[in-house]
């Protein structure tokens, strides 16, 4: 089967493809046939050796596909099914392998393109809304990079909970896609917290949802109001510098936590929940999800896009 593997850590010219042999289930596994594998930034600080693996590596935790192999135990999970994971072993490849009880069925009338455009994105912006921080009806919330693929399914998401949305965007185009998205407001990301006061009447808001990490930390907490919640599940600018807790105080008792999707996927129960409230309204039309396809072959144009903040939507990778 032709991969993508990163050779050794560098930029995106170290990523090259490769033929390497189809893997084969191990108990609990399943074999996928992959119609689509998500690029994400992890893959990219992987690749660049912020977040050492083992090279010569294939990258990719996120894939849709069909089933063609089971391994030993797995009885839920039958050849033939169209399925999604965030959790998969190499999905920038022709095939991968990922553990059977952490895939997702996709629904009849619905792309496995789509389904994998909103696998990670899609369950994170529900654990963010749902579980981080429960948002209530009324709630004024913002949620950074509203063009991007969390935060136009997050926006969409949040409106159907009767929040008030606020977003940024590096662009106005960006911007007037996100507010398409449904967005009270979006902004540029020069001076949001002043912004994002203003429009609250001085409050801030409930919660703070930020996936840029380093560029945008300081006016996010800024953008809190007494008693808010920060959510820093990710870090698209870069890790955010080391960090005084007693600033938490002086701001108004704030709460800032580091999620990350694992850890809100960790029961059958749960993880069958997530899915249902994200696949079951793609499925039927009531959320929406940009998707922009590479061959496989590109992957290095993939990840340039990513890093560039070029693109909107979701960024996967077509075999």
């Amino acid at each position: 089967m032709t991969v993508v593997e990163a050779r050794e850590a560098g930029g995106s010219d170290v990523l090259r493809t490769a033929e390497r042999p189809v893997p084969s289930p191990g108990p609990g596994q399943a074999l996928l046939r992959v119609a689509a594998a998500g690029v994400n930034f992890i893959e990219t600080y992987q690749r660049s050796g912020a977040y050492p693996v083992e090279y010569p590596a294939v990258l990719g935790s996120e894939a849709a596909g069909t089933v063609v192999a089971v391994g030993e135990g797995v009885e839920d999970v039958r050849v033939g099914d169209r399925v999604t994971t965030a959790s998969a072993v190499g999905s920038y490849a022709e095939y991968c392998l990922a553990p059977a009880d952490h895939l997702i069925p996709v629904p009849e009338g619905l792309s496995l393109a789509t389904a994998c455009a909103a696998s990670l994105q899609g369950l994170t912006a529900h654990y963010l809304m749902t579980s981080v921080y429960p948002v209530r009806e009324g709630d004024e919330v913002l949620i950074h990079a509203g063009a991007g693929g969390v935060g136009q399914i997050a926006i969409q998401m949040l409106k159907r909970r009767g929040a008030r949305v606020f977003t940024t965007a590096s662009t106005p185009q960006k911007r007037e896609l996100a507010l398409s998205a449904g967005a009270d407001e979006a902004f540029g990301y020069e001076g949001f917290a002043d912004r994002v006061r203003e429009a609250t009447g001085g409050r801030g808001v409930a919660a703070v949802f930020d996936g840029v990490g380093r560029t945008t930390f300081e006016e996010s907490l800024a953008s809190l109001a007494p008693r808010g919640t920060m959510a820093l599940f990710g870090a698209a600018s870069g890790p955010v510098p080391p960090f005084d807790p007693q600033e938490l105080n002086r701001r108004g008792s704030l709460v800032l936590t580091r999620p990350s999707l694992a850890h809100f996927l960790a029961t059958a129960e749960e993880r069958a929940w997530r899915a249902a409230d994200v696949f079951g309204p793609l499925a039927d039309g009531d959320l929406a999800v940009s998707v922009t396809e590479y061959p496989l072959a590109r992957a290095a144009d993939s990840q340039d896009a990513l890093t560039s903040r070029s693109t909107t939507g979701k960024i996967v990778l077509t075999p």
